[in-house]
């Protein structure tokens, strides 16, 4: 059977990050891997980040968006048998911030992925700088991420405090009780900067496992979280960087978590990817014009005032 894992976490935690870094690991010891960007949005902007590693031993595949939740379900599960027939030592998963684990457990319960597939680690990748305020949708979003976990890993520690490392483990366990599941998640974070971590530590994480966890789900609502689009905007990095520190400001705007996309300046196409503490830039050998706003309640037509 082929080994599935999940890379799971919250909009702008870091996934698409940890994920190049557990994935160059196993290609390293010669395993081939399969990696599946599993997104809700019609622009699939991490799966152009994860370029680099592309190779005949590392196949990146997508399911994208512009479809509802039934459809995404029936992509997902078409797509995983599709890469159940290719031979992979591997398979590992990296969805949307707002996906919900439940789909990924229930769809590897399905003929015939369970014959197929054997489920391996569940890590969750949190922000412990985040200090935007969690609605009660966000918080059940986060804990339930973090509930069936087999680990944690805390991103950007070199940037974080001691007492935000505390403050995000009180949180996380907070969040856990807000959706009535008495897991207390304390001994399952790994707080270390990803710079130095070693293969013990990710052979480690890929034998982590998950946990059944039973806990209360919030329902997504229809006008909560979304994905919008602004294509062929001709930004520059200033024009973007004034347009992220508006949005990021004030609510009129509604609850923007991430920003993320493309930009063309002086001959070279950069990345970049903003939330509420940082943004991160850099320059990659090919992009596409577009920008990504995502958030709870986002007014697209606000938003894209920002960016004149």
């Amino acid at each position: 059977m082929t080994k599935i894992d999940l890379i799971t976490g919250f909009l702008g935690s870091g996934k698409t990050t940890f994920l190049k870094l557990y994935a160059s690991y196993f290609l390293q010891k010669g395993e081939k891997l399969g990696i599946l960007e599993n997104d809700y949005g019609a622009v699939n902007v991490d799966m152009m980040l994860l370029a680099d590693i592309a190779s005949d031993n590392c196949v990146i595949e997508t399911v994208a968006g512009a479809c509802d939740a039934d459809c995404h379900k029936r992509r997902f599960k078409t797509k995983l048998i599709a890469m159940g027939m290719c031979g992979y030592d591997r398979v590992i998963v990296e969805p949307s911030g707002i996906f919900d684990t439940d789909e990924f457990f229930d769809t590897l319960r399905e003929e015939p992925l369970d014959r197929w597939y054997e489920t391996g680690s569940v890590v969750a990748v949190v922000d412990p700088t985040y200090n935007g305020e969690w609605s009660p949708q966000s918080k059940s979003l986060l804990a339930s991420q973090c509930a069936g976990a087999g680990a944690i890993v805390l991103s950007k520690t070199q940037l974080a405090s001691e007492k935000e490392l505390q403050s995000a483990v009180k949180n996380l366990n907070d969040a856990l009780s807000f959706i009535k599941c008495g897991r207390d998640i304390s001994g399952i974070i790994i707080s270390k900067n990803w710079d130095d971590f070693s293969a013990e530590d990710f052979e480690k994480l890929s034998k982590s496992g998950y946990y059944p966890a039973d806990y209360i789900k919030l329902p997504l609502s229809d006008d909560g979280y979304k994905t919008l689009y602004f294509m062929d905007l001709k930004l520059s990095r200033k024009a973007i960087a004034a347009a992220a520190r508006k949005l990021f400001t004030s609510l009129e705007y509604g609850n923007i978590f991430r920003i993320k996309g493309f930009y063309y300046e002086d001959g070279q196409w950069y990345e970049f990817n903003s939330t509420k503490n940082q943004t991160k830039i850099n320059p990659v050998p090919k992009g596409q014009d577009v920008v990504i706003v995502i958030g709870e309640k986002p007014d697209k037509e606000r938003i894209s005032r920002a960016f004149v």
